[in-house]
């Protein structure tokens, strides 16, 4: 038995032909679902991108959906009478002028691509979006700072002979370049002195653009990223999402990176590795010696014996007192400086004392 155009061979197989399930759409549809359905399924089934068998069938049947219901008349034909009425017509009565039929596919499903794309690439920008998704997958919620390999990896090396290569269909008009990166965001990070010396895990909520599935429009989309904080990181450390920026057409969304920002501590100094704290004494404790109790950023309690005479250049060393060595077990120092407390006023006797005791 012979079929037609759009796959019918009689009148009793004509209304089992679901136009609407091709395209993964509702009756309800409206114009713009149709375009948005059909952008997806021609991208998803093209033969030159999809290698299965069947995906030039699946790409004409859906070719042949997007031609009738893209067109109002047709498409309101075929809703009250199915694929017979638009084959074989339908009678006027009263308040509808009839339909001639006669309507017969054109058999050009790559006709009908060019034409909804308008000769350009549509790869371009599909693949901008969807072939980043796997290196995002595995880098969003890396903590870690990380470097970009380059962004042209994840593209294909060719496509079929009808884009005239990797980046372009073959027609005078339609040289494109590969989709450019967007510019490199940068934010700042701000994390205490205590945080870097133990870690902690920051967790920050950003509302970024995402494509919507006709890969054109977009939607405010919430995310939480999470960084952890490495003990040890030192001010100005980056730390990279790869392309977790705002998403768009033809385009590779940038890279967000955080950059530590280490904020000041109302009593340690950081140098380096090391920690530097200012200590007042008195000028007794100077002279004679003393014990120093000094409270750590993790809350422990040191005693700290300094038996040598403090002078102006004076420093305490403690050893591994100071921040973690990011990637490794060591530990920086605890330097002690100190400022002397010089009484205000001495008496007679105790001017004499400190004659014969003093050089």
């Amino acid at each position: 038995m012979a079929t037609g155009a759009l796959g019918i061979a009689d009148a009793s197989d004509a209304l089992i032909i679901d136009l609407y399930k091709n395209l993964s759409l509702e009756r309800s549809a409206d114009a713009e679902s149709v375009r948005r359905a059909y952008r997806k399924m021609a991208l998803k089934f093209h033969p030159d991108k999809n290698p299965s068998p069947d995906a030039f069938d699946h790409f004409k049947k859906i070719c042949e959906a997007y031609d009738v219901l893209s067109n109002q008349k047709l498409r309101a034909i075929y809703d009250q009478y199915g694929t017979d009425g638009l084959k074989n017509g339908v009678p006027s009565k009263s308040g509808f002028d009839g339909y001639s039929g006669g309507y017969a596919y054109h058999g050009q499903p790559h006709e009908t691509f060019s034409d909804f794309f308008g000769g350009k690439n549509p790869f371009a920008d599909f693949f901008a979006v969807h072939n980043e998704d796997a290196a995002a997958n595995h880098s969003s919620h890396n903590s870690r700072p990380t470097t970009d390999a380059g962004n042209n990896a994840a593209f294909p090396q060719k496509f079929g002979s009808k884009f005239g290569g990797m980046y372009g269909m073959n027609h005078p008009n339609a040289a494109l370049s590969p989709p450019a990166q967007d510019q490199l965001v940068e934010k700042t990070l701000e994390v205490t002195l205590e945080e870097l010396y133990m870690g902690t895990v920051k967790k920050i909520r950003m509302t970024r653009k995402v494509l919507n599935d006709d890969c054109i429009t977009t939607m405010d989309v919430d995310k939480i990223l999470t960084i952890e904080i490495q003990r040890g990181w030192k001010n100005g450390t980056r730390v990279t999402f790869p392309r977790e920026g705002d998403q768009g057409p033809n385009k590779i969304p940038a890279d967000i990176v955080f950059i530590i920002k280490e904020l000041p501590h109302s009593r340690f100094v950081r140098q380096g590795n090391d920690l530097i704290l200012s200590q007042t004494v008195s000028l007794s404790q100077a002279l004679v010696g003393s014990v120093i109790e000094v409270t750590t950023l993790d809350k422990r309690t040191l005693q700290i014996p300094v038996n040598a005479v403090i002078h102006p250049d004076f420093v305490k060393e403690v050893s591994k007192e100071g921040m973690p060595i990011s990637k490794s077990t060591e530990r920086g120092k605890l330097l002690l400086k100190f400022h002397v407390k010089f009484p205000t006023f001495l008496n007679m006797e105790q001017k004499t004392i400190l004659q014969k005791v003093l050089p």
